[in-house]
């Protein structure tokens, strides 16, 4: 197989909003560097809920098998 340069690739052409998606859209970016989305800072109050909500589910399952278990 043969090495393709970057120069031999044609433009993408602009959807019918005018957008062109592709290699363009990031420009002057390295292609084979590492790209990792930044994830931010925690949500807090959303790990609270879901580790609320975890524990809201096991205390209705224990629920459950306790009134089934009779």
């Amino acid at each position: 197989m043969s090495e393709i340069s970057h120069d031999d690739h044609a433009a993408p052409e602009p959807d019918e909003d005018g957008h062109v998606h592709g290699h363009e859209e990031h420009a002057g970016h390295d292609e084979h560097a590492e790209h990792g989305e930044a994830l931010g800072p925690i949500d807090w109050p959303a790990w609270g809920a879901g580790v609320l909500g975890v524990g809201a589910g096991l205390v209705v399952a224990f629920c459950l098998y306790v009134a089934t278990s009779l």
